[in-house]
């Protein structure tokens, strides 16, 4: 970072200057940086930025961040979260939306590994990611099932540990029958496994969110063949209302009453069972027994 020159009429007081010494996630820091910046987080853009060290570490570090591992990170903000990560020695790709950080992302990852994408994340083409590439983010909470949905389905992604909203944690760690059970905890199940790292607190950001969040990290089995479109559309058939009976679900999507009520009656399922309560397996039967998949 360059330093001011000290006979410039410009020059920061001597307070200033210490200030900018202090860690990237010290609250004053992070509130100088957006003062002198003339910046507001967006809250549009979920704009909330880490400010506990102990929980920087632990996020890069769950991670798996490390010399020449290759790293996306979805909205880096001022960098927090992202010096962290590149100062451990890994490959950053960092996707940035607000064109307005620029001048703060210059001068907070001076002389990183870092490379800046600018544009939508939900833009860009996941699929060219080099094998091995960990994800390692603080995600927007309003497209957070989406970029998960994308991370999935990228072969060069191998995990992905996320600050997510509590809640969405809980969805991504159910399993069948538990409350918080739905499509996306199907989906992070069919890609890989999930494991809940800690809950973070609203009081480690600034400003702090409206609900508590979660670290989760998700690992890939890429060795497992890709589920086929048609069945990721039938298992979300099966959980779109999971209070729901099975039955009824399937029957709101159009498939025959006689052809259900056979396809559950072979895979030893009670006509009323709850979409809730059925195993990803007993789903890939029904989906076989009603000609959905092979």
């Amino acid at each position: 970072m360059p330093h001011p020159d000290p006979d410039s009429s410009s020059a920061p007081l001597s307070g200033e200057r210490d200030l900018r010494l202090a860690p990237l996630y010290s609250p004053a820091r992070v509130r100088e940086l957006l003062t002198r910046h003339g910046l507001r987080p967006t809250k549009s853009l979920g704009q909330n930025f880490l400010i506990d060290g102990n929980i920087l570490r632990a996020i890069a570090k769950a991670g798996g961040a490390a010399p020449g591992v290759p790293v996306l990170e979805i909205g880096p903000g001022l960098g927090v979260l992202t010096r962290e990560i590149a100062t451990r020695g890994a490959q950053v790709t960092a996707l940035e939306k607000d064109e307005r950080l620029r001048p703060v992302l210059d001068e907070t990852l001076d002389g990183l590994d870092v490379q800046i994408v600018w544009g939508d994340a939900l833009d860009f083409d996941y699929a060219a990611l080099p094998p091995g590439t960990r994800v390692i983010a603080n995600l927007p909470y309003y497209i957070t099932g989406l970029l998960l949905s994308r991370f999935m389905r990228a072969p060069g992604i191998v995990s992905a540990t996320v600050l997510v909203q509590k809640e969405v944690g809980q969805r991504l760690a159910a399993q069948p029958g538990g409350d918080n059970y739905g499509f996306l905890s199907a989906i992070a199940a069919l890609y890989g496994t999930v494991r809940h790292v800690r809950d973070v607190p609203k009081g480690a950001f600034l400003p702090a969110p409206d609900v508590t969040s979660s670290v989760i990290r998700l690992d890939f089995d890429r060795t497992r063949a890709a589920p086929e479109p048609e069945f990721l559309t039938f298992v979300e058939t099966a959980l779109h209302h999971r209070r729901k009976t099975l039955r009824n679900n399937l029957r709101l999507a159009g498939l025959a009453g006689e052809a259900i009520d056979g396809a559950l009656a072979a895979c030893g399922l009670r006509p009323d069972v709850r979409a809730e309560d059925v195993p990803l397996g007993n789903l890939r039967d029904m989906a076989v027994k009603l000609g959905v998949v092979r």
